[in-house]
């Protein structure tokens, strides 16, 4: 349920609320609005004196939360919620588009600081680029590991690009912390629970990818894993699903945007690079997916594709980058965004 302080109410007022719900065994999550304050409660409800919660002082009513997942609920928070992160503070779910941009992985210290110069000219706000890569196959290059971090870190300090990069286990989340400005929970990992619940407490932003095969209730609930581990700064990414067509490598569906901007306050991202898995589709439906009402894009470039030793077929060059933002840009302001 949720107790709706009034306008105006004390942060004294709303910590006299906040003690009430924890004597009552529940747990407790306060979103200050510009208007009012709401605090969520979480737990078994049966031995909640509800009387008491709506008698205390500046309490306007309780609304009972019916979506399984809470705090992702727009339920809970009306608001669009605005996550920003890297050196530049970089924002993700306000007015302008944000382009998450770079390669699949980090192959050499060379390749990345060319493309993170590349997409930092072209108007990317963030770096993204694999130093651990969860692969089909045990042979398969598995990523630079701790080496690709300090690659990382070096693009980073070069352009001023927040940096974007995935982390696979729990056991790699505090050196993968100590680098990154964004933790990216990738699709295979989407409902890896314990996974979930440990980025919840690492105090990064997360983007969480959808699974192949999940629905969109399966999604936000793995958001809710992470908000209820306590931290509320998740990015949902959209990444296609698995279905019977095979004339792309993913099926990436569009609708999904609207549909998530209804049912959650959390900031939506889409990428088009494994929702098509090729190459000539990705600026097609980066221009649909921003005219869909997405807030950003994550888009895997490289400088020679061709040659790139992850997903090469889905990955574009610079040229083709830069080309691609200016008309993201167009497509941005005519439905009254930015870019």
């Amino acid at each position: 349920m949720i107790v709706v302080m009034k306008p105006g109410a004390t942060k004294a007022q709303v910590q006299h609320v906040i003690d009430l719900v924890r004597e009552f065994g529940l747990k407790d999550h306060a979103i200050v609005g510009t208007d009012r304050t709401v605090i969520a409660c979480i737990g078994d409800k049966r031995a909640v004196d509800k009387g008491a919660l709506e008698n205390a002082p500046m309490v306007e009513k309780i609304v009972p939360i019916l979506a399984p997942y809470k705090m992702a609920s727009r339920e809970v928070r009306r608001e669009r919620t605005q996550i920003s992160f890297g050196p530049s503070g970089a924002v993700l779910g306000g007015p302008k588009v944000g382009v998450i941009a770079g390669p699949c992985s980090v192959e050499s210290r060379e390749q990345l600081l060319e493309t993170a110069h590349a997409v930092k000219e072209a108007g990317a706000m963030a770096l993204r680029g694999g130093a651990w890569k969860p692969r089909t196959s045990p042979y398969a290059f598995q990523g630079l590991h701790a080496k690709g971090l300090e690659i990382l870190a070096e693009a980073r300090q070069q352009t001023g690009l927040a940096i974007v990069t995935e982390v696979l286990s729990a056991e790699t989340i505090d050196v993968v912390t100590e680098f990154a400005d964004v933790l990216q929970i990738g699709a295979r990992n989407m409902q890896h629970y314990p996974l979930l619940e440990a980025v919840g407490r690492c105090g990064k932003p997360v983007i969480l990818k959808r699974g192949p095969s999940s629905t969109m209730e399966e999604f936000l609930l793995a958001a809710e894993y992470i908000i209820n581990a306590g931290n509320p700064q998740v990015i949902l990414c959209e990444r296609g699903i698995r279905t019977f067509e095979d004339y792309v490598r993913n099926t990436l569906p569009l609708a999904i945007v609207p549909a998530l901007h209804e049912q959650t306050h959390l900031p939506v991202l889409v990428d088009p690079s494994h929702g098509t898995g090729h190459a000539a589709y990705v600026a097609p439906m980066s221009l649909a997916a921003v005219a869909a009402g997405a807030d950003g894009l994550l888009i895997e470039v490289h400088r020679d594709p061709e040659h790139a030793i992850t997903d090469a077929a889905q990955q574009i060059n610079h040229h083709a980058f830069s080309a691609m933002m200016k008309r993201v840009k167009a497509v941005a302001e005519a439905v009254g965004r930015e870019a």
